[in-house]
């Protein structure tokens, strides 16, 4: 276990229905970088997302979030997490600020005070009062972050944050992503099918092709090639020498 990462993942299996969705995954993210993992529909993202967070357990190796190994009643570890994962799920007929103020009751009363505060950072604010039935995609994928990021994590895990986005949107999360990173030095795990996005705010790229991390690399090194970062990315897929 080495102090500068906050994820530490080790020859990580995933078998489910008898069949491996992850196949030795050994993956490091550094804290207070921006890790960019990319990958296809299927491919093996979200699972190990869910492995990572908790929501999953690994079938073998190991995952060691800042140092500690990620066990079921390692709480500590786990208030040390946000995350958007898949489809949110909220209480549709409460409002957003009502939503956050439940989360509250679970990861405690103290974090009451950042309501509003993350709701304005999401841009969701003026939606306080209204039922989150009446919400479009895009309102609930900002909602989702607000309440990944209402805790002050050290660490996000952000599967398809964009999603439902209008451009204006996406320009704005991405923004607040930026600023949450460099204020607070949150180290963020983030997926997305819009590589131009992941371009402009990973500091590395991993990607995961058919369960298996095919390679790890900077974003300098990419740009360094002179190539971009979808070229790099298809070549990789497609077997060939990306750089």
């Amino acid at each position: 276990m080495k102090k500068e990462y906050a994820i530490e993942i080790h020859d990580l299996t995933k078998e489910i229905d008898g069949k491996a969705i992850l196949s030795g995954i050994t993956m490091n993210v550094k804290k207070g970088e921006i890790y960019g993992f990319l990958g296809a529909n299927g491919a093996g993202k979200t699972t190990l997302m869910k492995t990572i967070y908790g929501i999953l357990k690994p079938t073998s190796g190991s995952i060691c979030i800042f140092g500690n190994e990620l066990k079921e009643n390692n709480c500590a570890v786990f208030r040390k997490m946000g995350s958007l994962i898949e489809i949110p799920v909220f209480y549709h007929s409460f409002s957003a600020y009502k939503n956050l103020e439940l989360h509250c009751g679970y990861m405690g009363a103290q974090y009451i005070q950042n309501i509003e505060k993350v709701l304005d950072m999401a841009g969701v604010r003026n939606q306080g009062d209204k039922p989150v039935k009446e919400f479009s995609l895009g309102m609930k994928q900002r909602l989702a972050l607000a309440r990944a990021i209402l805790t002050n994590p050290e660490l996000l895990i952000l599967d398809e944050p964009i999603n439902g986005l209008d451009p204006q949107g996406i320009i704005e999360i991405r923004e607040l992503l930026l600023q949450i990173n460099r204020e607070n030095r949150t180290t963020i795990l983030i997926s997305s099918h819009i590589l131009s996005e992941m371009a402009k705010i990973a500091d590395r790229i991993g990607v995961i092709d058919k369960g298996i991390i095919l390679e790890e690399i900077s974003m300098t090194e990419i740009v360094d090639k002179g190539i971009e970062l979808e070229s790099y990315y298809l070549e990789l897929l497609k077997g060939g020498n990306a750089l």
